[in-house]
């Protein structure tokens, strides 16, 4: 658990962003994401945007930087021409095959003359040391992660907007992140299924209710949000107890006066009329999110005539500085084996996982018939323009409509977001996209990079359970130590010693 910094928060009293009724729809799916949702965020203040994958957290940043317009109300900022600058989950396609310099230069409408010094500043900041002649594409994940960090921050925008900033970043990673944010002096809000990270700077929470499709407004830290909505729905759950108990007794007396007849039928009238009000004053309880179901992720069922050899590792590599240097191994890894690679952002772990799930390395031997499960940090094995169902659809061995489905309810993924395309998800249903697919294509291998990346931490601990009890060979990089605990592990190889 990391160390929590309380810290007291000036803002300034001017708002910074107002939401005035806004509404917002997909145009193609007319799917209601925000219905007339109103709320404020002072200048000056760390802003938790909290809720459920796909509830349209993303979609506020864009009607925030006006990359997207409400199809109702109205989104002010404070004033009108302040600056906005969005730290993206992922890294852009299009912005992989520029360098790091090149990649800069997209912050800026003009040509800025003092770049490079620019660079160099706000790596300082995000604690990053790369060639700015470097390919973004050839970054790990976490060094990638800083470098949308610091384009962002090389704006010094008025309002900072931060989507998922501690996905592939490493303990020190996040800590120097939460370090700077303490400090930050301007307006930032942050999108983010880490509690502890939110907890540490975050003076106030709005949280979108996937299922009202309104913002709700709170102060405090994240937990001191939850323990208020705890209480908030445990009194709301003991009024309508209450209510519906005197709904039940009055409408059963009113049955009884009804039937007596004469002006007994006017005392059963004021009875339905009481349980009538009494129906109105049952309040509507805030769902919470739902949890995806306990599963089971099967294992490969191979032939009598395989030897139980998933994967040999023959060697590993790891970039320390600017070298690469390889350890020679002899390691054999059969059914349930589990596996952790470990070491610091930008030492080579991505680089390996992937390696071993395309088979396009000479570090290890996978025999042909061993069918790899892959969770890819980014989501890359993915196709954007797939539709959801296809891509679930195309890893099973039998045609069967019902385990498809079921399955797929199970992840949250109903009829509505199987029918659209991969790219039109959420990041966080991309990644519960990613499990099912797990489930239905029963893995012999299982190679998992960064598998918390964009889940939301209510499903935490059923990946934990499913992973624990995988009875194949698995391999994992996770930079979340509280999950990696909660998962069997029997070999750890760290990157950075070369230590197995």
């Amino acid at each position: 658990m990391r160390k929590l910094l309380r810290c007291v928060f000036m803002t300034n009293d001017h708002v910074a962003v107002r939401f005035s009724d806004v509404s917002f729809e997909y145009d193609r799916s007319h799917k209601t994401l925000l219905g007339e949702a109103s709320f404020s965020v002072r200048a000056g203040s760390r802003i938790a945007l909290m809720g459920q994958n796909g509830a349209g957290k993303s979609t506020i940043f864009k009607l925030i930087t006006g990359e997207a317009q409400p199809t109702g109300g109205q989104v002010f900022r404070t004033p009108a021409d302040a600056t906005v600058a969005i730290a993206r989950q992922v890294m852009p396609k299009d912005m992989l095959g520029l360098t790091v310099r090149d990649y800069f230069a997209t912050a800026f409408t003009e040509t800025e003359y003092s770049l490079d010094k620019l660079i160099k500043d706000v790596f300082d900041i995000v604690h990053l040391d790369v060639p700015i002649t470097k390919l973004v594409k050839e970054l790990s994940g976490g060094q990638q992660a800083r470098l949308l960090l610091a384009h962002a921050l090389i704006q010094k925008p008025d309002i900072l907007l931060l989507d998922e900033p501690t996905n592939n970043l490493d303990t020190y990673g996040i800590d120097h992140l939460t370090t700077f944010l303490v400090m930050y002096e301007k307006t930032c809000i942050v999108i983010s299924h880490d509690a502890d990270f939110l907890n540490a700077f975050t003076d106030g929470v709005l949280y979108l209710d996937v299922h009202t499709q309104k913002v709700e407004q709170y102060t405090g830290t994240y937990t001191d949000v939850v323990e208020e909505i705890s209480k908030r729905i445990e009194r709301e759950n003991l009024l309508n107890a209450r209510m519906q108990r005197q709904v039940k007794e009055k409408r059963a007396q009113a049955e009884v006066f009804a039937h007596k007849g004469g002006k007994l039928r006017f005392v059963a009238k004021r009875m339905r009329q009481t349980a009538e009000a009494a129906e109105e004053q049952i309040v509507s309880v805030r769902q919470e999110d739902k949890t995806i179901r306990p599963f089971t992720i099967p294992f490969q069922n191979f032939d009598s005539h395989f030897d139980g050899k998933i994967l040999q590792l023959h060697s590993v590599s790891a970039l320390h500085g600017q070298k690469v240097q390889e350890k020679k191994l002899d390691l054999t890894v059969r059914k349930n084996t589990h596996m952790v690679i470990a070491g610091p952002n930008g030492i080579g772990k991505s680089t390996l996982l992937a390696q071993l799930a395309t088979r396009e390395t000479t570090h290890a031997t996978i025999p042909p018939e061993v069918i790899i499960g892959y969770y890819q940090q980014d989501f890359g094995n993915l196709d954007g323009e797939q539709v959801a169902y296809d891509a679930l659809r195309e890893v099973m061995v039998e045609n069967d409509e019902q385990h498809l489905r079921s399955t797929a309810a199970g992840f949250l993924l109903d009829g509505h977001i199987l029918s659209r395309h991969i790219h039109a998800l959420s990041e966080g249903q991309k990644g519960l996209l990613s499990f099912c697919r797990l489930v239905l294509m029963k893995p012999g291998l299982l190679i998992l990079d960064e598998p918390t990346n964009h889940i939301n931490f209510r499903h935490l601990p059923v990946l934990a359970k499913a992973l624990d009890e995988y009875k194949g060979a698995m391999l994992m990089v996770s930079h979340i130590p509280e999950f990696v605990a909660q998962v069997r592990v029997d070999t750890t190889i760290d990157l950075a010693t070369l230590k197995v």
